[in-house]
């Protein structure tokens, strides 16, 4: 891999996610050769990746050169490259370049969709866990919007503006809100031949409320906010089968539609090689202890979606979101210098700042501590916030530019089919 020999411990961190970006962070220029693996060259900040799908952003105002990132770092490197095996018993990773030895490992390879096993709905449905998949969504909306206006048939038109989101967590719920927003406010103006009340809009939520993982409070927000979009929600509802046409689900909902997207629930990405002992079975994730080491190494470690830590107060292990990911780097970081110098490392306690998720303009809800609110000033914070988390000062002026136009002219510039999808 061209990385030079060093007297320096070798760090080995797979995966450009936050865990693994605030872990190469926390070690630039310390006494350690870092080096990063992924099988894309950028980062993605995933909390905005719903709004490259529903025409809001342009995927490169949510990515960050992963090589720009460290390019200060002393001893830091990059590698484009995909893992395909551990072997831990050599101290080494087998890649798609190559072979390479570490002195500690570090896995934060988040998380993939979960199907539960459902073929056909892994093959006619849209995931969106990446950039690439965002676009494949957007360009499969608008397709479908265009196609809507050349239907033959009342029928055939209705299926392509048609639109199916399964899963009510954050990811589902801010979706289903952007997607309204532009039935409500572009398909008028843009699509003049097309009626935006032939626009339907379901998400479906197998629990009795939508954003279960957050409070009462926030969920009850969160659905009169949808169904004041247009948002036909639908709780205590399960996809049983989708063909590609047909929703079938668990009562007597039936829904014709072109277009599925699967939100509904991650698995972890953990890479072969390790034993199995050491991994969660039916999380996919690896079993670690407080101090982020997977059970049975003492060299290899998890960070983030892919690690099961368990807590006092989070016995069923921490939430899968960016914060956990970005505490458990900076952490891990500051103890693989301590376990070098032969210190006493420091447990992981998660610092829980709260939850939020935005249904649209004007309209979202926070659950913090002791605060619980919704509305217009829940959407600032939001706002605020997501603007802040962004890596890159650049791609923090293009968002903010965009949000402002949006806001301004009720718009979403970024209605490009620039890559058609095809099923």
């Amino acid at each position: 891999m061209n990385i030079p020999n060093s007297k320096l411990p070798r760090v080995v961190i797979i995966g450009g996610g936050f865990a693994g970006v605030n872990l190469a962070k926390t070690l630039a220029n310390k006494e350690v050769q870092v080096v990063l693996l992924d099988k894309h060259n950028y980062h993605t900040f995933q909390p905005l990746l719903y709004q490259v799908s529903s025409s809001g952003l342009e995927p490169d105002s949510i990515a960050y050169p992963l090589r720009k990132i460290i390019k200060k770092h002393k001893n830091s490197f990059f590698r484009l490259a995909e893992v395909k095996h551990i072997h831990a018993e050599k101290n080494e990773v087998e890649t798609s370049i190559g072979v390479l030895s570490y002195n500690y490992l570090v896995i934060a390879t988040g998380t993939k969709t979960n199907y539960f096993g459902n073929a056909s709905i892994e093959t006619n449905s849209m995931p969106m866990k990446s950039v690439p998949q965002a676009l494949n969504i957007r360009s499969l909306i608008l397709q479908n919007l265009e196609k809507a206006a050349i239907a033959n048939t009342k029928e055939e038109r209705n299926a392509f503006l048609n639109f199916v989101i399964v899963g009510g967590g954050p990811t589902g719920v801010e979706l289903a809100g952007a997607i309204a927003e532009l039935k409500n406010h572009i398909l008028p103006r843009d699509y003049r031949d097309l009626d935006s009340k032939d626009m339907q809009i379901h998400l479906l939520e197998g629990a009795n409320r939508v954003l279960p993982p957050m409070s009462e409070h926030a969920s009850k927000k969160s659905e009169t906010f949808l169904k004041s979009l247009g948002v036909d929600v639908h709780t205590n509802t399960f996809v049983k089968d989708y063909d590609g046409k047909t929703v079938i689900t668990n009562s007597d909902l039936v829904l014709h539609t072109e277009t599925l997207i699967w939100a509904a629930g991650v698995t972890g990405a953990p890479v072969f090689g390790l034993n199995a002992s050491s991994l969660l079975e039916r999380a996919n994730r690896y079993k670690v202890n407080r101090f982020s080491q997977i059970e049975g190494y003492q060299n290899v470690f998890a960070l983030g979606d892919i690690a099961f830590m368990t807590t006092e107060n989070y016995p069923n292990g921490h939430p899968q979101v960016a914060q956990p990911a970005i505490q458990q780097g900076k952490l891990l970081g500051k103890n693989l210098i301590k376990l070098i110098h032969n210190k006493e490392l420091k447990p992981f306690t998660y610092n829980d700042k709260g939850s939020m998720a935005t249904i649209g303009r004007n309209k979202a809800v926070v659950d913090l501590k002791h605060f619980k609110f919704g509305g217009f000033f829940a959407w600032f914070i939001w706002m605020f916030i997501h603007l802040m988390s962004l890596v890159g000062f650049r791609n923090r002026v293009i968002v903010f530019f965009n949000w402002t136009y949006n806001y301004i002219n009720f718009d979403k510039a970024a209605r490009l089919i620039i890559r058609p999808f095809k099923k």
